[in-house]
């Protein structure tokens, strides 16, 4: 199988343990000793299988124009100076609003996927099919802007998890997340999460990675590896299995739940060179790091996964609310009419395709 090219037999590197202190809340960096040894653990990957793609090298992107592939334009931003920032987009409306404020990189939120299709908690509820749907239609909405997918657990085994990164890669995803929470997952920032074995981890990450190399002429999708297991077995075990993962070939790590500074900045440091993602959610687990805060401390991605759906739902609220109290919308509307609003979702642009190709349905709107 194509994929399996890129795996060669090496000694795994040994990760940088990182452990929370309790009382002081902060992170200490342990060296490895022959007991630490992660390949004498019994629930650790027993291959020595380590992942070498020279084609993914970050010095391969660090020149030239931002590429009109959004899988390499992902790769370029990621070896090029500056934070990636990623709102959460929930639907088109908010892709829209978020393509409009000048973002250069999107999320899809597995919460707020769930939410707008389906009007359920992220409670493994939604399907690859709802997933891939949705992302058919943002990326669609500007080609060039990376999407970044949340794919939850890969939905299932090994065929599976190869199933979604084609699916995903299809619809136009520059790159997706995978966990290593149980099947019946939950969003990240709820309480009672259970995880899996590292090796079963670690078996997704590379059914992706094998599936990303075998997709014909040359794929840059970018493969996510994320860890739910800080809050379930602590920070070493958090920091080992990201360390795995980029042996299996992950080309970031995600670390679930970062509850301080220093925590996030030890992650940084003991993954060091491979990029790291924090995911912020007002109200949860993280802290409300900013952009420039989270860049200071070595992230490279930054997502704010719930940033349009929450504030959809105040919204949305309020407009019921109002609308069963006066009987009118007008308020709401604060003075956006039909051919305003239809501007957000790209009137203008429908109306020049239209001219262009001869048309004229649409001379007067």
């Amino acid at each position: 199988m194509p994929g399996l090219d890129y795996f060669m037999d090496s000694e795994r590197s040994q990760p940088t343990e990182v452990r929370e202190d309790t009382t002081m809340a902060t992170a200490v960096e342990v060296a490895p000793t022959a007991d630490s040894d992660t390949s004498s653990n019994e629930d650790a990957p027993h291959s020595p299988h380590v992942y070498y793609n020279p084609r993914f090298d970050p010095k391969n992107f660090l020149e030239g124009p931002l590429s009109w592939n959004p899988a390499t334009r992902l790769r370029q931003m990621l070896a090029r100076p500056g934070i990636v920032i990623a709102p959460g987009i929930c639907d088109g409306i908010s892709a829209r609003c978020a393509l409009e404020a000048g973002f250069e990189c999107l999320y899809q939120s597995g919460a707020a996927t769930t939410a707008s299709r389906l009007g359920q908690p992220d409670l493994a509820i939604a399907t690859l099919n709802d997933f891939v749907q949705s992302a058919q239609m943002v990326c669609s909405l500007d080609p060039t802007v990376p999407v970044i997918a949340d794919a939850d657990t890969g939905f299932g085994g090994p065929a599976m998890i190869a199933r979604t990164v084609n699916q995903y890669a299809r619809a136009g995803v520059a790159g997706l997340h995978i966990e290593d929470q149980v099947q019946t997952k939950r969003c990240g920032h709820l309480m009672g999460k259970q995880v899996v074995s590292r090796e079963e981890f670690i078996t997704r990450i590379r059914a992706a990675v094998i599936a990303r190399d075998s997709i014909p002429g040359g794929s840059d999708f970018v493969i996510i590896g994320r860890t739910d297991s800080a809050q379930v077995l602590g920070m070493e075990e958090a920091v080992t299995r990201l360390k795995l993962a980029a042996d299996a070939g992950a080309d970031v790590c995600f670390i679930e739940g970062v509850r301080n500074a220093d925590l996030l900045k030890s992650t940084v440091d003991a993954l060091a060179p491979k990029p790291v993602l924090v995911n912020v959610i007002s109200g949860g687990l993280t802290p409300s790091f900013t952009c420039k805060e989270a860049e200071e401390m070595g992230a490279k991605i930054i997502i704010f996964s719930l940033v349009s759906c929450v504030a959809a739902v105040h919204g949305i609220r309020a407009a019921m609310q109002s609308l069963k109290k006066t009987g009118t919308d007008f308020s709401s509307a604060r003075g956006m009419d039909p051919k305003a609003f239809f501007e957000v979702m790209g009137l203008s642009d429908v109306i020049r395709l239209d001219a262009q190709a001869g048309g004229n349905a649409f001379e007067m709107v």
